[in-house]
């Protein structure tokens, strides 16, 4: 009788060690299929077709997936949401699971000075991570100012080289009977048409660069490529004004953006340096990489900007010498080209200057990593 009760008992204590071992198994299970799962089916394949901001973040607030528009934007760096106003909505939905859906004015970029109005909506996406989606608005808040200044500028400006025209026109039909009146007024009213020109050629392209969609698809820019079209570019005009140009080795620094605004930028800085050179001087182009930012420096040994006047540069039509740009040929709006450049590739420029001993361009850029290069999808 004792052994049989032994062997009861030793079933029933070998069915309840089993019973217990798997329902510990099928909770490992359950625990397992919780961690593991993935992104819902499509969501990648939507991510990447947008052409606004769209965000994937997980229970650690970690970046999974991110569309080019949050970068082009600057949300997004190294992985994480750049803005503690977005991670701070994204903790709010997921605690309360509710959708969240806000206007928000943030700054462009991890230290560019320009600024983002934002639509944004936040949501849950499936059991653990949350979606971010953020329309861009800021063409529109923009869009009566812009429109104001701009018209007034070009009014302004375009005023007195139509006005030259117009005089010249009428010199030259009073001076017919003299060829040699008629060759002068004749070259200076081509002049006056060149610069007419120029300044309707860079209205237009500043128009482009302050489209919202001036940078829509971001590729893969190799610095070094930039710095020599630039230069390139300007050899002649260096010969010209017997100015020495010069670079450092190359740098290997990469940027996501676009190659033919950025070497219109870099262009124009080193235009302005080699117009503002005197005679065998010396005009130095280098890129430095510090900290994830690519720096692009263009140096001259020209007379400087006055203090009261560097505050004002990168104005559209700002000339600090009216007198000497005429002679140059300048509009006034190659700096607010450059600016705006820089903007668009989430950076910015900088200056620095003391009179009798030149001045210094920068233009700051987030440098491009392979690892966010795989995230983003950028052309190659």
């Amino acid at each position: 009788m004792l052994v049989v009760l032994a062997l009861l008992f030793g079933v029933f204590l070998g069915t309840g060690v089993f019973a217990i071992i798997l329902a510990a198994a099928r909770r490992g299970r359950a625990a397992m299929e919780v961690t593991n799962t993935a992104v819902p089916d499509g969501v990648d394949q939507v991510i990447e077709a947008l052409e606004s901001a769209a965000v994937v973040i997980d229970p650690s607030n970690s970046v999974i997936k991110a569309s080019p528009g949050a970068f082009t934007f600057g949300l997004v760096a190294h992985g994480v949401l750049v803005h503690p106003t977005l991670s701070d909505i994204v903790d709010k939905v997921r605690r309360d699971g509710e959708p969240v859906t806000q206007e928000l004015h943030l700054s462009r970029g991890p230290f560019g000075d320009a600024n983002l109005f934002l639509f944004v909506r936040v949501a849950r996406l499936g059991a653990r991570y949350v979606l971010l989606l953020a329309e861009d608005r800021t063409e529109s808040f923009r869009l009566d100012e812009m429109r104001r200044d701009f018209i007034a500028n070009i009014s302004h400006e375009l005023k007195t080289p139509i006005g030259a025209v117009g005089l010249l026109a009428e010199a030259l039909v009073s001076a017919s009977d003299e060829p040699e009146q008629v060759k002068r007024f004749a070259k200076r009213l081509t002049k006056e048409s060149e610069r007419l020109a120029r300044i309707t050629q860079e209205i237009i392209e500043l128009s482009r660069l302050q489209a919202s969609d001036a940078l829509s698809k971001p590729e893969l820019v190799d610095i070094d490529n930039v710095v020599a079209m630039a230069i390139d570019q300007n050899r002649v005009a260096a010969e010209a004004h017997d100015v020495n140009l010069v670079t450092k080795a190359k740098s290997g620094a990469q940027v996501y953006g676009d190659e033919t605004m950025l070497v219109t930028a870099l262009d124009n800085l080193i235009s302005n340096a080699l117009q503002f050179s005197p005679s065998r001087s010396r005009v130095g182009v280098g890129v430095i990489r510090r900290d994830d930012v690519i720096e692009i420096a263009v140096t001259d040994q020209g007379a400087g900007i006055p203090a009261d006047e560097i505050d004002r540069v990168f104005e559209r039509f700002f000339r600090g010498d009216p007198a000497r740009s005429r002679n140059t040929g300048g509009t006034g709006l190659g700096l607010s080209i450059v600016k705006h450049v820089a903007q668009n590739h989430s950076g910015d420029v900088r200056v620095w200057s003391q009179l009798g001993k030149g001045s210094t361009f920068t233009i700051r850029l987030p440098e491009a990593t392979s690892a966010l290069a795989k995230t983003q999808g950028v052309q190659k």
